[in-house]
């Protein structure tokens, strides 16, 4: 037996419990690792609170959590790693846990921490898969609502490396923030529309919407065409015509390696905000939906 936080209902962050739970045995091409890190991202939250139940079913308990770091302990027949080895990936069955298991693992570079290790799955994969759905090139103009959030900043960064102009939008706290990364800055709320013509006289080609803010109506307007318009955060996007974007399998086995590399060579930040142990689950649970954190929140088993 080993420790992990589970919820056996659907509700508020103090649904997270920390419990006893069998061991977890890794299957064929998966791994077993001792968890060093675990981040924790916007979708476990949404999971947790039942609002993602018509997408993803809950079978209770469920452990939460979506990516983890860690040192391998047990190899399923077929894995590419063995015991002792640094990895870090996608797990299988959640990942809030002392244990996880890890299908596609990735070699963590001795330059990346746990904290990042950790922090670069989701977020990282799923940045990469919206820049090819929307189909923005250099030399475009591509405007990111919630541009400093976990999906948003490496987005950014993954957008100015290409050649391609960046506007985000961000609380004017956060301006020198995004502005240090090579976009520019245009604060959000009423009025953004305006900002942003204003910010982007050429035009603006591409929307991708990581806020969920209720930006897609005037984010069509801006385009011209809901189908240059993307959301991974509104849920009402079909009213609108836009895409919303959901995981791809394939194509995040493909760009894991690269966004790893990339972060180990320095070429993309991942901010780590806070650290938490793992019986903190559901304080940084609270503390973002709060909005209080300025970057990624890490459980620590």
């Amino acid at each position: 037996m080993s420790k992990a936080i589970t919820f056996s209902a659907y509700g508020a962050p103090d649904v997270l419990q920390l419990s006893a739970v069998a061991t977890p045995e890794p299957g064929p091409g998966q791994v077993r690792i001792r968890v060093r890190a675990a981040s924790v991202n916007p979708l476990d939250m949404k999971i947790r609170s039942g609002l993602m139940a018509g997408k993803v079913p809950a079978r209770f308990p469920v452990i939460p959590g979506l990516d983890a770091a860690g040192v391998v302990e047990a190899v399923g027949e077929g894995a590419e790693a063995a015991v002792g080895d640094e990895v870090l990936g996608a797990t299988v069955g959640g990942s809030y846990g002392e244990y996880a298991l890890l299908d596609g693992a990735v070699t963590k570079p001795a330059a990346l921490s746990w904290e990042v290790a950790a922090s670069l799955v989701t977020v990282g994969r799923t940045a990469f898969r919206v820049l090819g759905q929307l189909g923005v090139q250099g030399g475009q103009t591509l405007l990111i609502h919630g541009a400093v959030g976990s999906v948003g900043v490496i987005a950014v960064q993954l957008a100015v490396a290409r050649g391609i102009t960046v506007i985000g939008t961000v609380g004017a706290h956060d301006a020198e923030r995004l502005t240090a990364l090579g976009a520019t800055a245009v604060r959000y709320g009423d009025g953004w529309l305006e900002r942003v013509q204003a910010a982007a006289p050429q035009g603006v080609d591409h929307v991708l919407d990581a806020s969920g803010a209720g930006v897609l109506a005037d984010s069509v307007a801006l385009t011209g065409d809901s189908g240059h318009v993307l959301t991974i955060a509104d849920m009402s996007a079909a009213q609108h015509g836009v895409r919303f974007s959901a995981g791809d399998a394939d194509q995040a086995a493909q760009s894991l390696p690269e966004i790893v590399q990339l972060a180990a060579d320095g070429k993309l930040r991942v901010p780590i905000w806070r650290t938490y142990a793992l019986a903190e689950a559901a304080r940084a649970h609270t503390d973002l939906e709060a909005h209080r954190n300025r970057g990624k929140a890490v459980l620590l088993p």
